[in-house]
């Protein structure tokens, strides 16, 4: 591509009617169940919680049950979470066994003296805490295993399947490497509660055929995931763009300390903040305020308001 400008792929624009559909009632169930919690009281991490394990339980998309393969066709899945009032996190890293890793990222925060684990220090407290574990197996579906073939034979990292033929990626490189595809469907939720509490978690089996050992921004607070007293922000995309821009962190900074409103920090993260990176952030504020922004074509989004009104969207 000689001038060396971004193209940008539509996302998801190759799943068929079919698929964006489905997409969409997964969305629906999970956002009318964090909705429920909030409505009965429940503290927002709760709420985050409750609906990245929905996520994560479901196939579609790239977490917990339905996470990406690496370049040995094993699973290293990776979450965080982040109570926004105090700023506590817990976040893990090289999951291969653990159902649901947003719950043991819970777990880190509220029964560990630390905030980060990973690999086989994480599945043993995984065990010690009683978590649900289940047999690698579980994790190894026919379509990612297909997908880990086309990887393969394309030699290069895949974020999904789900842009069209038409669509050149020869020019889409990330840290010099070729990224033959671009959409990223990794899962993260923010609430705000009855309270002002602001929360935050993600969840994702990361980038499909990388390195045994990569991580990306899901787990990293303040690039995939950040929750404090004026907002909260969860990120997807190209992991490490977002890492590098401190993605999440970088919306409440320009929050707290240029006065910026949620949705106006939002987009001047994404727009200023990812140089060539492609990346999407959904974010809330203590007001209950909501927002989103991306430099693709589109992102799976839903949100759900105190006046009780709804919106699951893919495209911009």
């Amino acid at each position: 591509m000689g001038d060396r400008r971004p193209r940008r792929c539509r996302r998801g624009s190759s799943a068929s009617p079919e698929r964006q559909e489905e997409a969409k009632r997964v969305l629906r169930r999970c956002l009318k169940a964090g909705a429920a919690a909030l409505h009965s009281g429940e503290p927002a991490v709760d709420a985050v919680e409750l609906v990245v394990r929905e996520l994560e339980s479901d196939p579609f998309f790239n977490s917990g049950r339905g996470s990406v393969l690496t370049r040995n066709g094993t699973v290293e899945m990776e979450a965080s979470i982040m109570d926004g009032d105090g700023r506590r996190c817990g976040a893990v890293s090289g999951l291969s066994s653990v159902k649901n890793p947003v719950s043991l990222a819970r777990l880190v925060m509220d029964k560990s003296p630390h905030s980060y684990l990973a690999f086989d220090g994480a599945e043993i407290f995984a065990r010690e805490q009683g978590v649900e574990m289940v047999d690698k197996s579980y994790f190894i579906t026919e379509t990612n295993v297909s997908m880990l073939k086309l990887a393969k034979e394309a030699n290069s990292i895949l974020y999904d399947y789900r842009v069209p033929e038409t669509c050149s990626t020869s020019a889409h490189r990330m840290n010099g490497l070729a990224i033959s595809i671009y959409a990223p469907e990794t899962v993260g939720c923010v609430a705000v509660d009855r309270h002002g509490r602001c929360a935050a978690a993600t969840s994702t089996g990361g980038l499909l055929n990388k390195m045994s050992g990569r991580i990306g921004d899901s787990p990293l607070i303040g690039s995939g995931t950040y929750a404090c007293r004026a907002c909260a922000v969860s990120c997807t995309g190209e992991g490490e763009a977002i890492i590098r821009a401190t993605l999440a962190r970088d919306v409440a900074a320009l929050m707290e300390y240029k006065g910026l409103g949620l949705q106006e920090a939002v987009d001047s993260a994404v727009k200023e903040r990812l140089d060539e990176g492609f990346a999407g952030a959904i974010a809330v504020s203590a007001k209950g305020e909501v927002a989103c922004g991306f430099n693709t074509v589109g992102m799976f989004r839903a949100y759900a308001k105190e006046d009780g009104s709804m919106e699951v969207s893919i495209w911009d």
